[in-house]
């Protein structure tokens, strides 16, 4: 398949990829609950200070329903194109359709035009994103991240150990897609180099987007992801509630 008779899909779809990232759950999350996450601890509308605020509950729903949000755009590149190549090369569209979605969503969650490009900072949709790209490293990632919080509380170093392994592996697999072909080796490059650009440029928004955490990062001033604290924190409420139910029960 041609790229002239691509364009006007891809553009399509990156619209509707970008629209999708506007969507801000940690923000609709919140004023149902009649708060507003922006005016809360960091102010960042994302899951870890959902957690913080609100408590490790929401901080899940919010983490699942971003990464929902990563995965859809990301699926519909991959379904649309699989088992279609570009012509003269080896390389299927799906590669750069799939990772081009991801940017898109991305990109929407950071700089949404809805909220006059002040959004959250991406790793939940990332997570998606690459979830969808390489399930596998996706999960090793995510699971290393965890522990990683848990016994550090530095969220923001956590996101990243999260995020960066799949940006990885999705530029290698794309590469040994390219050395494999070496009867079209200039095609493949220039579409492997446009797919790994995206891929990059997912991770260069997510790490933009942390900035400050990274500069309080290096002053120890970084704010503590103590998720055990807010499990706690969460069943003394629990237990107060059935407390006060229990009581009025009898009175």
């Amino acid at each position: 398949m041609r790229i002239g008779e691509l364009w006007w899909q891809f553009l399509l779809l990156a619209i509707g990829s970008y629209l999708i990232g506007n969507i801000n759950f940690a923000i609709i999350i919140s004023k149902f609950k009649k708060r507003d996450i922006r005016t809360l601890g960091s102010g960042n509308p994302g899951t870890l200070n959902m957690s913080r605020n609100f408590g490790l509950k929401i901080g899940v729903l919010t983490l699942l329903l971003d990464i929902v949000k990563g995965v859809v755009p990301t699926l519909v590149g991959y379904l649309l194109y699989n088992d279609n190549y570009f012509i003269n090369t080896t390389l299927s569209i799906e590669q750069v359709a799939k990772v081009g979605c991801g940017f898109f969503a991305v990109l929407g969650h950071v700089f949404p035009v809805f909220m006059k490009f002040k959004g959250g900072k991406g790793i939940a949709t990332t997570i998606g994103v690459f979830a969808v790209c390489n399930p596998i490293i996706a999960i090793i990632s995510g699971a290393l991240a965890i522990i990683f919080i848990l016994f550090t509380e530095i969220g923001a170093m956590g996101s990243f150990i999260a995020t960066t392994p799949g940006a990885i592996a999705m530029c290698y697999s794309v590469y040994v897609v390219y050395i494999d072909a070496r009867t079209v080796m200039v095609n493949n490059m220039i579409l492997a180099s446009v797919t790994n650009l995206f891929a990059i440029a997912i991770i260069f928004l997510t790490w933009y987007a942390h900035r400050k955490n990274i500069k309080r990062m290096l002053t120890e001033a970084e704010h503590p992801t103590n998720w055990l604290q807010s499990i706690r924190e969460s069943r003394i409420k629990k237990n107060a509630k059935l407390e006060k139910e229990t009581n009025e029960t009898k009175e």
